[in-house]
């Protein structure tokens, strides 16, 4: 026979387990699939509590490279996309994936690169000449090479330079396959120029040699769009904690809470959400 305090215990141990268990069923949250640099950046660290605080909703980022990101909100694996290359969000919109895409905030790009400055490309405001240059000079450059909204933009640069980086990188020319993170610590170890976003950039702490050379040009501008899994295609995708999510970053409270991050006193990313002017 089981004794009275046994069956107790059992009893016990029961209830925690479907306590446990309703509580899990209960809690409410969403996937967000999102570029590197929304997380490395630190900004999601900073924003995100007060959307859970506000709505009770939790996110589970899964950071990744924006090409990569897309396609986890393709496969379904992902309630909202939360990325920065909008050739390749208009086409994620257009072939039925994503809805409601809106334009959330900017920042920009810059290259980085060594004090010593080999590719004599230090306070340019020319992105394009810059990159002549480094290649002319074979200075070591440093690529994401990961599909991610950042390489997506370096390559366009690199194109509009007339350089095949693929044919006459030999030796200079890194591909990482990693995020920005990453490969700013592959350009500090190999004292190398690389191209990043500046949010980054200014969290990012094993700087070594690097500092910027190129910035200011319009080219280097970097927007950032957001838009839910499209729910026709994917019956599970979390519609109403989706758009709250879309409906908070895109309110005064989350634009507000987007532009008061900043690292030593220097502002990351700017809110520019206009209603009526995002597709």
């Amino acid at each position: 026979m089981i004794d009275r305090r046994h069956l107790l215990g059992l009893i016990a141990g029961i209830g925690l387990a479907v306590s446990s268990t309703v509580a899990l069923a209960q809690e409410k949250f969403i996937v967000v699939a999102s570029t590197t640099s929304t997380e490395q950046s630190g900004l999601f660290g900073h924003i995100l509590p007060i959307f859970t605080k506000k709505t009770g909703i939790q996110v589970r980022v899964v950071a990744q490279g924006t090409g990569q990101a897309l396609k986890t909100g393709e496969q379904g694996n992902a309630d909202v996309v939360f990325v920065h290359d909008r050739v390749a969000e208009q086409k994620f919109v257009d072939a039925g994936w994503g809805v409601d895409r809106r334009e959330v905030m900017y920042n920009d790009f810059v290259i980085v690169g060594p004090k010593s400055d080999p590719a004599k490309v230090g306070g340019s405001k020319d992105v394009v000449a810059a990159y002549k240059k480094i290649a002319a000079a074979k200075a070591p450059f440093a690529s994401r090479g990961d599909s991610s909204g950042t390489h997506a933009a370096e390559l366009r640069i690199w194109k509009e330079a007339g350089i095949d980086v693929k044919a006459t990188g030999t030796g200079w020319y890194r591909e990482t396959g990693s995020g920005m993170g990453p490969t700013l610590n592959t350009a500090s170890g190999m004292n190398a120029y690389a191209f990043t976003d500046r949010g980054t950039w200014l969290n990012f702490k094993n700087r070594g040699d690097l500092v910027v050379s190129v910035e200011g040009d319009a080219k280097l501008f970097n927007q950032y769009g957001v838009m839910l899994v499209n729910p026709a295609r994917h019956a599970h995708v979390k519609v109403a904690e989706g758009r709250a999510f879309i409906d908070w970053i895109t309110s005064k409270e989350g634009q507000d809470a987007i532009a008061s991050y900043k690292i030593g006193g220097q502002q990351l990313f700017f809110p520019n959400y206009r209603p009526g002017g995002n597709s």
